[in-house]
C-alpha cells in the first residue's frame, strides 16, 4: 500500500492543511527552551506542546469544549468464534454507555467531555436516546471469510457519515473510541494489509482469548486474507471495504474531518489507531493533528505506532477500547498546553539560564 492510493471520485475528502510552519515552530521551541527548567526536562510534554501550538497556529494554546465520540458496530466475522464474547454484547454495552455505566462514561464525567455514541452498524435496532446518533450503514458487516465486509458504496457512506458527525460538534478537541465485538479481527487484517506486518504479529487476544482460541483466530484471519487478495493498484478504500468495520471506517472519516477543522484529535488504542492509519493513508497530513494517547496490550498496536512513527503518551496495558485511553491521557494534554503559556521564562523570573557564566 502507498499513501497515494486513489480515492473514488464519489468520495470527497475534506481539505487538510499540514501544520508545518518553520517560523512558528522556531518561536514555540524558543519559548519551550527558555522556560525555567533544563533543556528538554519536560520530555514528551515539550514535543506535545509544540504539536498543539502548530495545530492551533498560535504561540499559546486554548483547549475548549472537548468531545468524546464512540462509534459502535457489529462484525460478521464474529460468527467464526474470533471473540471470547458473543455478538450480543455490542448492543448490551451500547445500552450500558447510554445508561452512563461504562468506563468511558466515568472518565468522560471526570474530565468534562461531552459524550456521544454513534450507531455505525450495530446488528439490532436501538431505541432513540439523546446521546445516540443513528448513522447505521447496515446490521453489521458481512462475514469477511465469505464475502467483502462491505461494499465500496457502504465504505464511502461510512467515511462520509463520520465526517458529518464531526461537522456539527462544538469545541476544538475530539477524542474517538469504539465498541464492537470481534473488531480486533478487522483491525488486525487492515494492519497487515496496509503495513505489510505479519499476521501472527498483528493478531492479539482481543477480549481475552486463551492460547488455543488465539491460534484459531489467526487461522480464521489467514483464510480471510486469502479470500481477499491485495487490491491492485493499491486502494485504501478497497481494502477498507473488504476487511474493515463500519465503526473503523466512520471513525477514519471523523478523524479526517476533525483534522480539516484544525481540531486536536485524541487517538485511543488499537482499533482507533487502525482508523487513524486508514485516515493517514487517505490524507497523510491528517497525522499532524493526531495525539496518540496510549499503547494498548494488543501486540498489533505496538507495530502500528512504530509504523506511523508515533510515540504514545501512556502505556498502561489497557485493552478495553471505548476511548478510555484517550481520556486518561487528557490531563497530560492539558498540562502541555498550560506550561507553555503559564510557566515563567528564565528572563521573566529573574533566574539564571544554562548559558549564564
Amino acid at each position: 500500500m502507498t499513501d497515494s492510493a486513489p480515492a473514488s471520485p464519489r468520495l470527497q475528502l475534506p481539505p487538510i492543511e499540514p501544520t508545518a510552519d518553520p517560523a512558528l515552530a522556531a518561536r514555540l521551541q524558543h519559548n519551550i527552551d527558555h522556560k525555567t527548567k533544563p533543556l528538554g526536562a519536560l520530555g514528551q510534554l515539550e514535543a506535545l506542546a509544540l504539536q498543539l501550538g502548530l495545530i492551533q497556529r498560535s504561540d499559546t494554546i486554548a483547549l475548549h469544549t472537548p468531545q468524546m465520540v464512540v462509534f459502535a458496530a457489529d462484525h460478521g466475522i464474529a460468527a467464526e468464534g474470533v471473540s471470547a464474547y458473543p455478538q450480543a454484547v455490542t448492543v448490551q454495552m451500547v445500552a450500558n454507555m447510554l445508561a452512563g455505566g461504562a468506563a468511558i462514561n466515568v472518565f468522560a464525567r471526570q474530565h468534562g467531555f461531552a459524550l456521544q455514541v454513534v450507531d455505525a452498524g450495530v446488528a439490532a435496532e436501538l431505541p432513540a436516546h439523546p446521546q445516540l446518533l443513528a448513522r447505521k450503514i447496515a446490521m453489521g458487516t458481512k462475514n469477511l471469510c465469505h464475502a467483502p465486509a462491505m461494499t465500496r458504496s457502504e465504505a464511502h457512506a461510512a467515511l462520509a457519515a463520520g465526517m458529518a458527525v464531526v461537522q456539527v460538534l462544538p469545541g476544538n478537541v475530539v477524542a474517538f473510541g469504539e465498541m464492537g465485538i470481534a473488531n480486533t479481527s478487522p483491525a488486525a487484517l487492515l494492519l497487515v494489509r496496509l503495513t505489510g506486518a505479519r499476521l501472527e504479529d498483528a493478531t492479539g487476544r482481543g477480549t481475552g482469548l486463551n492460547d488455543a482460541q488465539l491460534l484459531a483466530k489467526q487461522a480464521v484471519l489467514a483464510r480471510a486474507l486469502l479470500r481477499h487478495p491485495a487490491s491492485a493498484p493499491p486502494d485504501v478504500v478497497a481494502e477498507l471495504a473488504a476487511l474493515g468495520g463500519f465503526e473503523i471506517a466512520m471513525m477514519a472519516g471523523a478523524m479526517l474531518q476533525a483534522a480539516s477543522e484544525r481540531r486536536v484529535v485524541l487517538v485511543d488504542g488499537f482499533i482507533a489507531g487502525v482508523a487513524a492509519l486508514v485516515a493517514q493513508r487517505l490524507a497523510p497530513q491528517a497525522q499532524d493533528y493526531m495525539v496518540f494517547c496510549h499503547r494498548s496490550a494488543e501486540p498489533g498496536h505496538r507495530l502500528l505506532l512504530a509504523h506511523l512513527g508515533a510515540r504514545p503518551l501512556l502505556e498502561l496495558d489497557l485493552r478495553l477500547g471505548e476511548g478510555t485511553g484517550a481520556l486518561l491521557a487528557w490531563p497530560l494534554v492539558q498540562s502541555a498546553a498550560r506550561f507553555l503559556h503559564e510557566m515563567a521564562s528564565f528572563a521573566s523570573a529573574g533566574v539564571s539560564g544554562q548559558d549564564a557564566a
